[in-house]
């Protein structure tokens, strides 16, 4: 966490994907919660958001992918990640992904899968529950 005790999270858009309002909308939900917030924009290779993570020290990595490459991109960020020493950052992931991919990506260490609908609270509520184990900003976020 910051120094100011703030969560860090990256909110990365990897590959081609050229959609992003979703993860926009998941960012200002997470900074209106109170959380630091680095939002790398779209089509990010696996590497560049490994360095990202890596230099900003973040504590949770968010993934968003509509292009349907996440078992592509995943794996690499997660190796990535590993090999860097970052390998027990919290991260999930969040986009149009199959229900039948979400085992396969939590076996490769994604601790959650956010589709579309996800109500932006719960996202919050996950990533404060996994860092603190508490809900800090249940019903003070506005969201």
């Amino acid at each position: 966490m910051s120094k100011e005790g703030r969560i860090r999270i990256l909110v990365a858009k990897p590959g081609l994907d050229g959609h992003d309002r979703g993860a926009k909308v998941v960012a200002r939900a997470l900074r209106d919660a109170g959380m630091e917030v680095i939002y790398t924009g779209i089509r990010q290779t696996p590497e560049m958001l490994t360095e990202v993570a890596i230099q900003e020290d973040v504590d949770v990595v968010g993934l968003s992918i509509l292009s349907g490459a996440h078992l592509e991109l995943f794996p690499l960020i997660m190796d990535n990640l590993r090999k860097k020493g970052k390998g027990d950052t919290l991260v999930i992931a969040g986009g149009i992904i199959p229900e039948d991919d979400i085992p396969a990506l939590q076996q490769m260490g994604v601790k959650a899968v956010f589709g579309p609908g996800s109500s932006t609270s719960d996202i919050v509520s996950f990533i404060q529950k996994e860092l603190t184990g508490t809900k800090e900003a249940e019903g003070k976020s506005g969201i």
